[in-house]
C-alpha cells in the first residue's frame, strides 16, 4: 500500500507541476489560462491587486493584455511543493520579471514595478481528479 501511496504522491506532484508551468506559459492566453483556476479563485498580483473569482479575473486579464501591461513577461521557478491534504498542495516559487514596457507614443513615463523578482505561493485543490489553482499571491522581492 505504501508503495501505490507514493506512486500516486509522485502522479500529483508531476500534475501540479504542470498547472504551475502552464500557468506560466499561458499568461498572456487568457483562453488557456482561465481553465486552470477554480471558479472562486482570488489572486494577488505583483502590484497588490486582488482579484477575486475566475470571471472577475478573465477580465482583468483581458484588460491587461490590452494594455503595455502585455509586455510584461515572467518566469516562474518552482522551490517547493507541501501537501496541506490529499487534496491541497501549496507550492512556493521565485517569479522572475522582464519589464519590456515602453513609453507611450505621446511620451508618457511607465511607472515602474516595485522590483524584477517576487514569492508567488500558489494554493491548488483537486477537484474532479484535476489539480487546478485555488489561490496566488506574489510577493515583490525588494532590495
Amino acid at each position: 500500500m505504501r508503495a501505490e501511496s507514493s506512486t500516486l504522491r509522485a502522479v500529483d506532484v508531476a500534475a501540479i507541476r504542470q498547472v504551475v508551468a502552464d500557468a506560466s506559459e499561458f499568461q498572456n492566453d487568457v483562453e488557456r489560462f482561465i481553465p486552470l483556476l477554480t471558479v472562486d479563485t482570488t489572486v494577488v498580483n505583483f502590484g497588490g491587486r486582488r482579484v477575486a473569482g475566475r470571471d472577475a479575473l478573465e477580465e482583468a486579464m483581458r484588460q491587461a493584455l490590452a494594455s503595455p501591461l502585455a509586455d510584461v513577461v515572467t518566469t516562474v521557478e518552482e522551490e517547493d511543493i507541501r501537501f496541506v491534504r490529499d487534496d491541497v498542495a501549496i507550492v512556493a516559487s521565485i517569479k522572475r520579471v522582464s519589464d519590456g514596457r515602453r513609453p507611450g507614443d505621446d511620451g508618457e513615463a511607465v511607472a515602474p514595478l516595485p522590483a524584477s523578482a517576487g514569492r508567488l505561493t500558489h494554493v491548488l485543490v483537486k477537484e474532479d481528479g484535476a489539480w487546478r489553482i485555488t489561490s496566488s499571491q506574489t510577493t515583490p522581492i525588494l532590495g
